[in-house]
């Protein structure tokens, strides 16, 4: 039996995840050609088929799900094992992989990113921008070391740290600048214009409304915060944005902003990592300038 190698379950890994020859090459930086004999040597030294050649869309055999599963805690071991080296070497200074969710990245990355940088110098800062369940897939598969997210997200193996707490506001036409405020729980009676589903913060504005995620409902949905504060703009319908946006979002948009009284909606933003990350100590710190990132923010949007 020939060895098998970390290349070839990383191969496998590729393969498992795209479930196409072409795709998995090309996230390997390797041609497919390559691939496919990678693949071939590794079902010799198991003694059986991994793929099912010839189907359409690609599928594992029962035995090759099974050693992918495997595969992706072996290679989870050994990156772990490399991130041990990285942060007794070069601890928060080294690489980076955050991960952020859309309704925080455009908002809070500028000032963080120089943030960073300041405390950290010569630090690699790796940046993905996604929706939270992708997120929440790649940190637990070791391909992010942190993720900035809205919490809770109770994921097991997953450390939340909570950071900050962030109400929602109203963004309405700017002819109903004197309309009282509604209620939250008036909002779904009114053309309430939402962020696609996907994410959070659709859901997190929807449980604001007393509706549950999912619901059938009235009303038009948007890809971003700027495409919903520019149809309110528009006289289209409202929406609610996070505080954090309000500064960048409805600079120049004919909307007006209104504030919720006593018992303002809000969300909890923090950071997340795997329990058994040896980065653990050196996230902690980061997650400290996080928080401090964002009480700058807030404090020169007030001033």
């Amino acid at each position: 039996m020939n060895p098998i190698t970390l290349k070839q379950l990383r191969y496998l890994d590729a393969l498992a995840r795209h479930r196409h020859f072409g795709l998995a090459a090309e996230a390997c930086a390797i041609s497919q050609p390559a691939l496919s004999m990678q693949i071939r040597e590794l079902e010799d030294s198991l003694g059986g088929a991994l793929v099912e050649r010839g189907a359409r869309p690609l599928r594992l055999t029962g035995l090759g799900e099974e050693i992918a599963a495997r595969a992706r805690d072996i290679l989870r071991a050994a990156d772990e094992l490399a991130e041990v080296a990285r942060a007794r070497r070069d601890g928060p200074g080294g690489r980076l992989r955050l991960g952020v969710i859309p309704t925080i990245a455009p908002y809070l990355l500028p000032r963080l990113i120089r943030d960073l940088a300041a405390r950290y110098p010569g630090l690699e800062l790796q940046v993905r921008e996604t929706q939270t369940e992708r997120l929440i897939a790649e940190l637990t598969d070791g391909r992010l070391d942190t993720a900035l997210l809205a919490l809770p997200v109770s994921e097991p193996g997953l450390e939340e740290v909570a950071l900050f707490s962030e109400t929602f506001v109203l963004v309405r036409p700017e002819a109903e600048a004197a309309a009282p405020v509604p209620s939250p729980e008036a909002l779904p009676d009114m053309q309430l214009l939402l962020l696609e589903e996907g994410h959070c913060f659709r859901d997190q504005a929807l449980a604001v409304c007393g509706l549950r995620a999912g619901a059938p409902r009235a009303g038009l949905d948007g890809s971003s915060l700027s495409t919903l504060v520019q149809m309110v703009g528009a006289g289209i319908g409202v929406t609610l944005i996070p505080e954090m946006a309000v500064g960048v979002e409805t600079r120049g948009a004919p909307v007006a902003v209104q504030r919720f009284a006593a018992g303002r909606p809000a969300r909890t933003v923090g950071m997340l990592w795997r329990r058994k990350s040896p980065l653990a100590r050196e996230l902690r710190e980061v997650a400290e300038l996080v928080r401090q990132s964002a009480e700058a923010m807030y404090a020169a949007a007030s001033a």
